[in-house]
């Protein structure tokens, strides 16, 4: 089984790459950082998820978790257009089983810079559009959304006591996601999960469900 991976050389990306190597798979990440995986069955193929992609033949799982936050102003190009660039490149072709896009509790809430979650929110509304066109290819197309995630790109929350305290407080369950879960939820989608489409799942530690009700006591 062979599964094209966005985003393959940091974070949740490279998380999701080393648990489908763990399983077996033969893994082709993509991204424009160099390779940060060691593996027989990895190939990295350096590119930029908004111009010409690599040709890849057989794909059979397609996770596009390239994303970014800063700068705001490329979030669009990178996170919707990438996103929507990888899934019509490798998806719509017989070998295809599974497609998970990779997009964020933000895309619920709105709770972070406005073209983030507007790319994210797209995101959402473009996987419901792929999963019509795939089931054609009997393949299921969902959607990942994590709320907190341990992740170097959110150290300046995390490191800071203070803030990352304000955001804990703001989850149900006290906590954020570490990248290991989020792995295991993208297999789940791709792999295990055979009757699912269309859907966006929601891993955010109760956050969305965060009411701060006031009452007299």
């Amino acid at each position: 089984m062979k599964l094209v991976l966005t985003g393959a050389s940091g974070g949740i990306g490279r998380v999701i790459a080393e648990k489908f190597l763990r399983e077996g798979f033969e893994v082709v990440g993509i991204d424009v950082k160099a390779s940060s995986i060691s593996d027989p069955h990895y190939t990295h193929l350096q590119a930029d998820v908004r111009g010409e992609l690599p040709k890849i033949e057989d794909v059979n799982v397609l996770i596009t978790a390239a994303g970014i936050q800063l700068p705001e102003e490329d979030a669009i190009d990178v996170n919707l257009k990438g996103v929507v660039n990888a899934v019509e490149t490798y998806a719509f072709q017989p070998s295809i089983r599974s497609v998970l896009n990779v997009a964020s509790a933000s895309a619920r809430n709105g709770a972070e810079f406005p073209l983030y979650v507007a790319s994210k929110a797209a995101v959402v509304g473009y996987t419901k559009n792929a999963a019509l066109r795939l089931s054609s290819f009997g393949a299921t197309c969902n959607s990942l959304s994590p709320g907190g995630v341990l992740t170097s790109s959110n150290d300046p929350v995390i490191k800071d006591e203070a803030l990352f305290s304000q955001a804990l407080a703001e989850s149900l369950l006290g906590k954020w996601a570490a990248p290991e879960e989020i792995a295991e939820w993208a297999f789940f989608l791709t792999v295990v999960n055979k009757s699912m489409t269309g859907e966006d799942v929601l891993v955010d530690n109760g956050e969305m469900l965060k009411s701060n009700f006031v009452w007299p006591k």
